[in-house]
This record gives structure tokens, C-alpha cells and sequence, in this order.
């Protein structure tokens, strides 16, 4: 992996606060990963975090927006078009179109049923569980991924 290294953390990981927190930290200058995602993946994850984590539906906009604000970078469009060709879970098309519009090399995600290898494979891109991508995080440079993990 390298500070370059596009990856897309898939909604399911964005919801839970401390995970996203962690994850989000580890994408922050500087950086050990380069997140992609669509408003497509933030209209699921936003509505989400009001009944799981029981926050205020202002704040859970504040929360995209402050995403919007701190890494414009990560934000994906023109990806619907390729939803139609994609093979893998349907409900996890847009987040496997969105890997592949943004040139992601990996997509981070509990359900990695949702993307098996044979509809990964024509597009040169993995799936990991989170615990493995933040393993190889931790390899990258360990120092760094310490000291965020302390903020």
C-alpha cells in the first residue's frame, strides 16, 4: 500500500462510529490511503447513523458535509452507467462501480459475499475485510498509524 493507494470503504464500514473514525483518521493528512466513495454510498450510510447510533439527523448531515469539506478528493460521479455490466451482489453494484470509476485498487467491506472474486476479477480490484486493510496500514508505517490512532 502507499499514501496513494485508492480504496473504497464500503457503507457498512462507514456506519459504525468508532470503525469510521479510525478508518477516516488513517485517510487524514497525512494520509496512509486515499478514500473513494459516492453520494450514492453516503445516501445509505447518512440515514443510517439516526436510528443505529442515535444521532440527531442534523448532526448526521453535518457529518457528510464535514466529509465533503476535508476530503473533496473522495467523492465519485459518472459511475451509474456501469452498474448494469457489474455481476456481483445487486444491492452492492454502485459501491463495485464506483471502485472501478474511481480506479480503486480495493474495496474495504463486511460483506465480502457482496463481491465475489470472479466479479472483482475483470476489473483488477480486491476485497478485504477491515481488520486485514488495517493490518496493512499498520505495515505501511507503523509510527503513523499509532499516532492517529492515539488522536
Amino acid at each position: 500500500m502507499r499514501a496513494d493507494y485508492r480504496v473504497v470503504p464500503d457503507a457498512c464500514v462507514l456506519i459504525p462510529m468508532p470503525l469510521a473514525d479510525t478508518l477516516l483518521r488513517m485517510a487524514d493528512a497525512p494520509r496512509l490511503y486515499l478514500p473513494k466513495w459516492s453520494q450514492t454510498m453516503m445516501d445509505e450510510v447518512t440515514p443510517n447513523l439516526i436510528p443505529k447510533w442515535e444521532m440527531p439527523p442534523e448532526k448526521a448531515l453535518r457529518r457528510e458535509e464535514e466529509l465533503r469539506r476535508h476530503f473533496p478528493e473522495a467523492w465519485v460521479e459518472g459511475f451509474e452507467t456501469l452498474i448494469d455490466v457489474l455481476t456481483n451482489d445487486p444491492k452492492d453494484r454502485h459501491v463495485l462501480a464506483t471502485a472501478v470509476r474511481s480506479h480503486s485498487e480495493l474495496i474495504v467491506t463486511y460483506n465480502r459475499r457482496h463481491f465475489p472474486a470472479a466479479s472483482l476479477q475483470p476489473w483488477g480490484i480486491n476485497v478485504e475485510a477491515t481488520s486485514t486493510f488495517l493490518r496493512g496500514l499498520y505495515d505501511l508505517d507503523a509510527g503513523l498509524f499509532v499516532t492517529k490512532l492515539h488522536e
